[in-house]
């Protein structure tokens, strides 16, 4: 811990690799992690093995003790909450809803760390709706929690470009951002005031469900590759052809017209509403992603043909 600044007693909350930077960052930091709170280990993989967490995995090897309750809102987990005397909870993609009881049983409260330019983007799905809705620029806010969906009080924000970032690329770069900027404010938390939000700027950004990444062809290029860069790499945006699915990871806009989802020449470029993609990588389902080339090789998909 540097020189002069308090080392505080918190409990880390937070379940995907979103989460990780925090915990490492603030572990380094010398705060104190009395307790890491993540989701319950899930079934996983082709034997189906109970598989913990990232954050769950990385707090074992800090040696910090891990709780998993399936939820907080049971008397005996609220207590135990409340006996760990906590500074504060740090929170961050955890999964849970959070009780009024454990809101306020740090001192602090328990802070957020939201992937968005709150008001912008409340919900479960920020990085990828901000993508899908062409936004120029995104971020992260730490924010004090409350009882509503992501309606705290903001207390520290950074933002970045998204540019043609997919949502794998700009959660990583965000969920280092949001790491330093908790420490940095935890360093000195009173030099921060707390802003609240304008409720009518806010936009919601619901769950990502598997349908959504079925590629709409009938729509803008623009919208297209938005859909692709969104859906990369979970769940993948993808086409199907004579059964097969294949998803889209990476593509071109291409200035030229033809019949939405139509084939129209034998490098996969691909007819939009307005316009047409070409995609660059490309992966079937069962098998590795792939260069165009590599996969024109093996596969081929003749003009004229209209993708479902």
């Amino acid at each position: 811990m540097t020189a002069g600044i308090k080392s505080l007693r918190i409990a880390f909350m937070g379940t995907p690799d979103f989460a990780v930077p925090a915990l490492r960052v603030l572990h380094e930091a010398g705060h104190e992690i009395v307790a890491v709170y993540s989701q319950p280990p899930r079934r996983a993989g082709r034997g189906k093995k109970l598989s913990p967490s990232p954050v769950q995995r990385v707090a074992e090897e800090l040696g910090v003790e891990v709780r998993t309750p399936v939820s907080l809102k049971g008397e005996e987990d609220q207590t135990a909450f409340a006996a760990l005397n906590l500074d504060a909870a740090i929170v961050a993609a955890y999964g849970l809803i959070l009780p009024q009881a454990i809101l306020d049983a740090p001192k602090m409260g328990c802070l957020n760390i939201h992937g968005s330019l709150l008001p912008r983007w409340r919900g479960a799905a920020p990085v990828q709706r901000a993508i899908l809705a062409g936004d120029t620029e995104t971020g992260i806010t730490i924010m004090q929690m409350e009882a509503g969906l992501d309606t705290g009080p903001m207390l520290l924000k950074a933002a970045t470009p998204i540019d043609g970032k997919t949502a794998g690329e700009l959660t990583d770069e965000l969920a280092t951002t949001g790491a330093d900027l908790m420490v940095q404010y935890l360093a000195i938390p009173l030099e921060f005031a707390p802003e609240a939000q304008d409720d009518e700027l806010a936009t919601y950004a619901k769950k990502i469900e598997k349908q959504e990444a079925h590629l709409e062809f009938s729509l803008a290029a623009e919208q297209v590759e938005r859909q692709i860069r969104a859906f990369n790499p979970q769940p993948g945006a993808f086409f199907e052809f004579q059964g097969d699915r294949y998803r889209i990871l990476q593509a071109q806009i291409r200035d030229t017209s033809g019949s939405a989802g139509g084939i129209l020449d034998d490098q996969l470029l691909i007819g939009c509403g307005t316009g047409a993609i070409q995609p660059t990588i490309i992966q079937k389902a069962g098998k590795p992603a792939m260069d165009l080339k590599s996969f024109l090789n093996g596969t081929k998909i003749p003009g004229g043909t209209i993708l479902q």
